[in-house]
């Protein structure tokens, strides 16, 4: 596990990695920015800033424990949960949002993982996730190299521990864990290139990947919620009607011999 981090932490800083960082910082922080409660939590990856955004007073940055320190700056080395992102340290309903940015697929068990993030967040929790499209160039390019490497040909486009995960099969195992998606994007249309000049010369295939093509980018990026069947959530109390200024009333006779006024609205 140790090690696959370690390979992505590393590929965040080629030209490709760069493209994707950015893409994937965008579309976090706006996702964030306006969810609200009072607990959040990131699992994995520490090059990737997703809680930055967020206002919830309480935030986590959690790490497989396997993961060297020498992976974090000595700012989050101290901040940072080190835990079993199958076994999270939190009560059940705890816990407002949760951020997963390519955690599942560097996961030993991707669906333990989701199970866990489904027992800790609260109804109407959000959970967001980041992952990488195998259906698309990108994925391609994996295929490729992993036949090349057998040769001793190439190496690999990206870090061979990681196992790419299809957005739509992702989104069964949400609906099998009573999430409803609320947001489904795809971006990231360049090929993956070690030149830090061709993939700028490449821009256009973002504008034109994201009409002509769209489910095909590298990255997907999602937003669920979590639905607990059979609640409903109440809105605030109706306040009493106030009684206006001129209103009819009608004196009536108490028991007690005392006159009181009663509203006849």
């Amino acid at each position: 596990m140790s090690a696959s981090i370690i390979g992505l932490q590393e590929w965040f800083q080629t030209p490709a990695g760069r493209y994707l960082l950015a893409w994937e910082s965008a579309q976090l922080d706006a996702a964030v920015a306006d969810i609200f409660g009072y607990h959040a939590i990131q699992l994995g990856l520490a090059a990737v800033d997703g809680l930055r955004c967020n206002r919830m007073p309480h935030q986590w940055l959690a790490l497989n424990p396997l993961a060297p320190d020498a992976d974090l700056q000595p700012g989050l080395r101290a901040l940072a949960l080190y835990t079993d992102f199958s076994a999270l340290p939190f009560p059940a309903s705890s816990l407002d949002l949760v951020v997963l940015p390519h955690t599942l697929e560097f996961s030993q068990d991707p669906h333990a993982t989701l199970r866990e993030v489904e027992r800790v967040l609260v109804p109407e929790g959000r959970l967001v996730i980041a992952g990488l499209n195998p259906a698309s160039l990108w994925g391609l390019q994996q295929r490729r190299s992993r036949l090349y490497q057998r040769f001793g040909l190439a190496r690999q486009f990206l870090p061979d521990s990681g196992e790419f995960i299809a957005s739509w099969r992702l989104r069964d195992w949400l609906h099998l864990l009573s999430f409803e998606v609320e947001l489904h994007d795809f971006g990231c249309y360049r090929p993956g290139l070690h030149s830090e000049h061709w993939m700028q010369r490449l821009d256009w295939m973002d504008r034109v990947g994201a009409r002509w093509w769209p489910i095909f980018g590298a990255a997907y990026f999602m937003v669920a919620v979590k639905r607990v069947r059979g609640m409903r959530l109440l809105g605030p109390a109706w306040k009493a009607k106030p009684v206006r200024a001129g209103q009819s009333v009608s004196l009536t006779h108490h028991s007690s011999g005392y006159s009181i006024w009663e509203n006849k609205d």
